[in-house]
Protein backbone atom coordinates (compact mmCIF):
# COMPACT_ATOMS: atom_id res chain seq x y z
CA UNK A 1 0.00 0.00 0.00
CA UNK A 2 1.15 3.60 -1.03
CA UNK A 3 0.63 6.84 1.02
CA UNK A 4 -1.48 8.24 -1.69
CA UNK A 5 -1.15 11.86 -0.99
CA UNK A 6 2.90 11.44 -2.27
CA UNK A 7 1.97 9.09 -4.82
CA UNK A 8 3.27 10.13 -8.56
CA UNK A 9 0.80 8.43 -11.32
CA UNK A 10 2.08 7.38 -14.55
CA UNK A 11 0.18 8.11 -17.51
CA UNK A 12 0.81 5.57 -20.20
CA UNK A 13 -1.00 6.67 -23.07
CA UNK A 14 1.12 8.31 -25.71
CA UNK A 15 3.90 5.50 -25.86
CA UNK A 16 3.30 4.40 -29.24
CA UNK A 17 3.34 7.97 -29.99
CA UNK A 18 6.86 9.64 -28.74
CA UNK A 19 8.28 9.18 -32.35
CA UNK A 20 5.99 11.73 -33.83
CA UNK A 21 5.86 13.85 -30.75
CA UNK A 22 6.44 16.96 -32.58
CA UNK A 23 3.72 16.47 -34.94
CA UNK A 24 1.14 15.56 -32.48
CA UNK A 25 1.51 18.55 -30.25
CA UNK A 26 1.14 21.18 -33.54
CA UNK A 27 -1.63 19.29 -34.62
CA UNK A 28 -2.62 19.47 -31.14
CA UNK A 29 -2.01 22.95 -30.34
CA UNK A 30 -4.01 24.04 -33.46
CA UNK A 31 -7.14 22.04 -32.50
CA UNK A 32 -7.00 23.06 -28.79
CA UNK A 33 -6.60 26.94 -29.96
CA UNK A 34 -9.03 26.66 -32.61
CA UNK A 35 -11.52 25.22 -30.35
CA UNK A 36 -10.80 28.04 -27.87
CA UNK A 37 -11.70 30.47 -30.61
CA UNK A 38 -15.09 29.11 -32.19
CA UNK A 39 -16.87 28.56 -28.63
CA UNK A 40 -15.09 32.62 -28.06
CA UNK A 41 -15.98 34.21 -30.91
CA UNK A 42 -20.15 32.40 -30.62
CA UNK A 43 -19.97 33.64 -26.63
CA UNK A 44 -19.19 37.03 -27.47
CA UNK A 45 -21.46 37.54 -30.64
CA UNK A 46 -24.30 36.39 -27.92
CA UNK A 47 -23.40 38.82 -25.54
CA UNK A 48 -22.54 41.91 -27.55
CA UNK A 49 -26.00 41.32 -29.65
CA UNK A 50 -28.65 42.74 -27.68
CA UNK A 51 -31.46 40.64 -29.40
CA UNK A 52 -29.37 37.56 -28.77
CA UNK A 53 -30.44 38.43 -25.47
CA UNK A 54 -32.92 34.91 -25.18
CA UNK A 55 -32.41 31.83 -23.21
CA UNK A 56 -31.55 29.78 -25.94
CA UNK A 57 -28.87 31.53 -26.77
CA UNK A 58 -27.68 31.99 -23.25
CA UNK A 59 -28.14 28.55 -22.84
CA UNK A 60 -25.46 27.84 -25.83
CA UNK A 61 -22.97 30.07 -24.19
CA UNK A 62 -23.02 28.27 -21.55
CA UNK A 63 -22.74 25.11 -23.39
CA UNK A 64 -19.77 26.35 -25.56
CA UNK A 65 -18.66 27.91 -21.79
CA UNK A 66 -18.49 24.05 -20.73
CA UNK A 67 -17.00 22.93 -24.17
CA UNK A 68 -13.70 25.35 -23.39
CA UNK A 69 -13.72 23.98 -19.78
CA UNK A 70 -13.93 20.49 -21.16
CA UNK A 71 -11.11 20.83 -23.91
CA UNK A 72 -9.09 22.53 -20.83
CA UNK A 73 -9.03 19.44 -18.75
CA UNK A 74 -7.72 17.63 -21.69
CA UNK A 75 -5.04 19.51 -24.05
CA UNK A 76 -2.48 21.61 -21.65
CA UNK A 77 -1.58 18.10 -19.77
CA UNK A 78 -1.40 16.23 -23.26
CA UNK A 79 0.45 19.20 -24.90
CA UNK A 80 2.96 18.83 -21.64
CA UNK A 81 3.79 15.41 -22.25
CA UNK A 82 3.72 15.98 -25.64
CA UNK A 83 6.78 17.81 -25.12
CA UNK A 84 8.29 15.55 -22.13
CA UNK A 85 9.85 12.26 -21.63
CA UNK A 86 7.70 11.21 -18.66
CA UNK A 87 4.35 10.97 -18.57
CA UNK A 88 3.62 11.89 -14.82
CA UNK A 89 1.02 13.49 -12.15
CA UNK A 90 0.69 13.83 -9.00
CA UNK A 91 -2.20 11.94 -7.58
CA UNK A 92 -3.61 15.21 -6.23
CA UNK A 93 -3.61 16.72 -10.01
CA UNK A 94 -4.85 13.57 -11.11
CA UNK A 95 -7.58 14.11 -8.51
CA UNK A 96 -7.82 17.63 -10.06
CA UNK A 97 -8.10 16.54 -13.78
CA UNK A 98 -10.69 14.20 -13.07
CA UNK A 99 -12.94 16.90 -11.27
CA UNK A 100 -12.43 19.01 -14.12
CA UNK A 101 -13.07 16.04 -16.83
CA UNK A 102 -16.58 14.96 -15.04
CA UNK A 103 -17.81 18.07 -14.26
CA UNK A 104 -17.29 18.87 -18.12
CA UNK A 105 -19.27 15.74 -18.80
CA UNK A 106 -21.81 16.08 -16.38
CA UNK A 107 -22.82 19.37 -17.29
CA UNK A 108 -22.47 19.07 -20.82
CA UNK A 109 -25.73 16.29 -20.13
CA UNK A 110 -27.48 18.78 -17.83
CA UNK A 111 -26.97 21.51 -20.06
CA UNK A 112 -28.43 19.67 -22.93
CA UNK A 113 -31.50 18.66 -20.76
CA UNK A 114 -32.15 22.46 -20.10
CA UNK A 115 -31.80 23.41 -23.91
CA UNK A 116 -34.48 20.47 -24.22
CA UNK A 117 -36.94 21.88 -22.33
CA UNK A 118 -36.20 25.30 -23.51
CA UNK A 119 -37.35 24.20 -26.88
CA UNK A 120 -40.12 22.49 -25.88
CA UNK A 121 -41.56 25.29 -24.57
CA UNK A 122 -40.35 27.62 -26.95
CA UNK A 123 -42.60 25.47 -29.23
CA UNK A 124 -45.30 23.10 -28.11
CA UNK A 125 -46.51 26.29 -25.62
CA UNK A 126 -44.94 29.27 -27.31
CA UNK A 127 -47.82 31.73 -25.54
CA UNK A 128 -46.11 30.76 -22.34
CA UNK A 129 -42.64 31.21 -23.21
CA UNK A 130 -42.04 34.58 -21.72
CA UNK A 131 -43.67 33.33 -18.53
CA UNK A 132 -41.89 30.43 -18.16
CA UNK A 133 -38.87 31.33 -19.32
CA UNK A 134 -38.54 34.36 -17.37
CA UNK A 135 -34.64 35.80 -17.08
CA UNK A 136 -34.87 34.73 -13.28
CA UNK A 137 -35.94 31.19 -14.36
CA UNK A 138 -33.37 30.79 -16.61
CA UNK A 139 -30.73 32.47 -13.90
CA UNK A 140 -31.88 29.53 -11.95
CA UNK A 141 -31.63 26.69 -14.35
CA UNK A 142 -28.12 27.94 -15.11
CA UNK A 143 -27.05 27.98 -11.25
CA UNK A 144 -28.84 24.10 -10.97
CA UNK A 145 -27.16 23.34 -14.14
CA UNK A 146 -23.18 24.05 -12.43
CA UNK A 147 -24.26 23.12 -8.76
CA UNK A 148 -25.78 19.60 -9.60
CA UNK A 149 -22.36 18.63 -11.94
CA UNK A 150 -20.21 19.70 -9.35
CA UNK A 151 -22.10 17.89 -6.20
CA UNK A 152 -22.57 14.64 -8.65
CA UNK A 153 -18.44 14.72 -9.60
CA UNK A 154 -17.31 16.00 -5.80
CA UNK A 155 -19.36 13.01 -4.05
CA UNK A 156 -17.99 10.18 -6.92
CA UNK A 157 -14.27 12.04 -6.30
CA UNK A 158 -14.65 11.28 -2.33
CA UNK A 159 -15.54 7.69 -3.06
CA UNK A 160 -12.46 7.36 -5.20
CA UNK A 161 -10.00 9.56 -3.16
CA UNK A 162 -10.71 7.40 0.00
CA UNK A 163 -9.00 4.16 -1.42
CA UNK A 164 -5.69 2.88 -1.04
CA UNK A 165 -4.01 2.52 -4.09
CA UNK A 166 -1.23 0.27 -4.71
CA UNK A 167 -0.52 0.32 -8.47
CA UNK A 168 1.07 3.53 -10.13
CA UNK A 169 0.33 2.91 -13.58
CA UNK A 170 -2.44 4.52 -15.70
CA UNK A 171 -2.98 3.04 -19.32
CA UNK A 172 -4.64 6.17 -20.37
CA UNK A 173 -4.41 10.09 -21.84
CA UNK A 174 -5.40 11.20 -18.65
CA UNK A 175 -6.66 10.44 -15.40
CA UNK A 176 -10.76 8.74 -15.43
CA UNK A 177 -12.39 7.42 -12.56
CA UNK A 178 -12.32 4.07 -13.41
CA UNK A 179 -8.47 3.72 -14.17
CA UNK A 180 -8.00 4.90 -10.35
CA UNK A 181 -10.38 2.74 -8.77
CA UNK A 182 -8.61 -0.34 -11.08
CA UNK A 183 -5.62 0.63 -9.02
CA UNK A 184 -6.77 0.05 -5.22
CA UNK A 185 -5.51 -2.36 -3.26
CA UNK A 186 -8.42 -4.53 -2.44
CA UNK A 187 -11.78 -5.05 -3.78
CA UNK A 188 -13.77 -2.52 -1.76
CA UNK A 189 -15.37 -0.45 -4.68
CA UNK A 190 -18.75 -1.82 -3.79
CA UNK A 191 -20.02 2.00 -2.70
CA UNK A 192 -18.01 3.12 -6.29
CA UNK A 193 -20.30 1.06 -8.35
CA UNK A 194 -23.66 1.87 -6.15
CA UNK A 195 -22.77 5.32 -7.17
CA UNK A 196 -21.25 4.69 -10.79
CA UNK A 197 -25.07 2.97 -11.20
CA UNK A 198 -26.76 5.95 -9.42
CA UNK A 199 -24.79 8.31 -11.82
CA UNK A 200 -25.85 6.03 -14.85
CA UNK A 201 -29.58 5.65 -13.72
CA UNK A 202 -29.48 9.86 -13.43
CA UNK A 203 -28.02 10.32 -16.81
CA UNK A 204 -30.18 8.02 -18.45
CA UNK A 205 -33.61 10.09 -16.96
CA UNK A 206 -32.05 12.99 -18.76
CA UNK A 207 -31.71 11.48 -22.07
CA UNK A 208 -34.94 9.95 -22.22
CA UNK A 209 -36.56 13.09 -20.68
CA UNK A 210 -34.83 14.74 -24.18
CA UNK A 211 -35.68 11.88 -26.24
CA UNK A 212 -39.82 12.74 -24.91
CA UNK A 213 -39.67 16.17 -25.44
CA UNK A 214 -38.33 15.43 -28.90
CA UNK A 215 -41.35 13.11 -29.57
CA UNK A 216 -43.55 16.14 -29.10
CA UNK A 217 -41.40 18.48 -30.52
CA UNK A 218 -41.64 17.20 -33.62
CA UNK A 219 -45.52 16.09 -33.61
CA UNK A 220 -45.85 20.00 -33.13
CA UNK A 221 -43.42 20.44 -35.44
CA UNK A 222 -45.39 19.09 -38.18
CA UNK A 223 -48.87 20.91 -37.47
CA UNK A 224 -46.96 24.65 -38.34
CA UNK A 225 -44.36 26.06 -41.33
CA UNK A 226 -42.96 28.19 -38.34
CA UNK A 227 -42.90 25.47 -35.98
CA UNK A 228 -40.94 23.50 -38.33
CA UNK A 229 -38.51 26.19 -39.06
CA UNK A 230 -37.83 26.52 -35.55
CA UNK A 231 -37.53 22.88 -35.22
CA UNK A 232 -34.69 22.58 -37.86
CA UNK A 233 -32.97 25.77 -37.14
CA UNK A 234 -32.40 24.80 -33.31
CA UNK A 235 -33.52 21.80 -32.24
CA UNK A 236 -31.99 19.53 -35.38
CA UNK A 237 -28.79 20.93 -34.21
CA UNK A 238 -29.19 20.73 -30.24
CA UNK A 239 -29.86 16.76 -31.71
CA UNK A 240 -26.89 16.18 -33.42
CA UNK A 241 -24.66 17.85 -30.47
CA UNK A 242 -26.61 14.89 -28.02
CA UNK A 243 -25.92 12.00 -30.38
CA UNK A 244 -22.37 13.30 -31.21
CA UNK A 245 -21.51 14.36 -27.51
CA UNK A 246 -23.28 10.43 -25.78
CA UNK A 247 -21.44 8.17 -28.27
CA UNK A 248 -18.53 9.50 -27.39
CA UNK A 249 -18.75 9.08 -24.24
CA UNK A 250 -20.27 5.67 -24.96
CA UNK A 251 -17.53 4.72 -27.01
CA UNK A 252 -14.93 5.30 -24.38
CA UNK A 253 -16.89 3.77 -21.48
CA UNK A 254 -17.21 0.35 -23.22
CA UNK A 255 -13.66 0.53 -24.19
CA UNK A 256 -12.10 2.07 -21.28
CA UNK A 257 -13.56 -1.27 -19.31
CA UNK A 258 -13.95 -3.85 -22.07
CA UNK A 259 -11.38 -2.53 -24.77
CA UNK A 260 -7.76 -4.59 -25.07
CA UNK A 261 -5.12 -2.58 -23.12
CA UNK A 262 -2.59 -3.36 -25.91
CA UNK A 263 -3.94 -1.28 -28.59
CA UNK A 264 -3.23 1.76 -27.25
CA UNK A 265 -3.82 3.72 -30.89
CA UNK A 266 -7.24 3.10 -30.87
CA UNK A 267 -7.64 3.28 -26.81
CA UNK A 268 -6.45 6.91 -27.43
CA UNK A 269 -8.93 7.99 -29.93
CA UNK A 270 -11.65 6.08 -27.75
CA UNK A 271 -11.07 8.26 -25.05
CA UNK A 272 -10.23 11.41 -26.57
CA UNK A 273 -13.15 11.62 -28.67
CA UNK A 274 -15.71 13.37 -26.44
CA UNK A 275 -13.23 15.74 -25.10
CA UNK A 276 -11.98 17.21 -28.66
CA UNK A 277 -14.98 16.71 -30.78
CA UNK A 278 -18.08 18.30 -29.01
CA UNK A 279 -16.27 21.10 -27.84
CA UNK A 280 -15.22 21.99 -31.24
CA UNK A 281 -18.52 21.46 -33.40
CA UNK A 282 -20.93 22.69 -31.32
CA UNK A 283 -20.22 26.29 -31.82
CA UNK A 284 -19.85 25.16 -35.66
CA UNK A 285 -22.68 23.48 -35.85
CA UNK A 286 -24.88 26.28 -33.89
CA UNK A 287 -23.11 28.81 -35.84
CA UNK A 288 -24.12 27.34 -39.40
CA UNK A 289 -27.78 26.77 -38.47
CA UNK A 290 -28.84 29.34 -36.64
CA UNK A 291 -29.15 32.62 -38.94
CA UNK A 292 -28.93 34.94 -36.14
CA UNK A 293 -25.94 33.72 -34.78
CA UNK A 294 -24.54 33.14 -38.24
CA UNK A 295 -24.96 36.86 -38.73
CA UNK A 296 -23.78 37.88 -35.64
CA UNK A 297 -20.62 36.39 -36.55
CA UNK A 298 -20.06 37.46 -39.84
CA UNK A 299 -21.18 41.34 -38.76
CA UNK A 300 -18.58 41.34 -35.79
CA UNK A 301 -15.66 39.81 -37.78
CA UNK A 302 -16.86 42.82 -41.02
CA UNK A 303 -17.48 39.88 -43.17
CA UNK A 304 -21.05 41.36 -43.88
CA UNK A 305 -23.34 44.69 -42.64
CA UNK A 306 -25.79 44.28 -39.59
CA UNK A 307 -28.69 42.40 -40.49
CA UNK A 308 -31.90 43.42 -38.68
CA UNK A 309 -32.08 40.65 -36.26
CA UNK A 310 -35.49 39.30 -34.74
CA UNK A 311 -36.25 37.41 -32.25
CA UNK A 312 -36.65 33.34 -32.01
Amino acid sequence: MMNNSELVLQLHGLNDSLANRHIYFALSLTVYMFTIFVNVILIATVCMEKMLHEPIYIFLCNLCFNGICGASSFYPKLLLDLLADSHVITYAGCLGQMCAVYCYVFCEFTSLTVMAYDRYVAICRPLQYHILMTPQKVAQMLLLTWCFSILEILVGVILTARLPLCGQHVHKLYCTNWEVVKLSCNGDIAINNVYGFVLMFSHLLQTTFILLSYVHLVHASLRSHSNRRKFMQTCLPHLITLLIFTLSLMFDTLYSRYGSVHELMLRNLMSAEFLVVPPLVNPIIYGINLQHIRSGILHNLGLRPKALLTHT
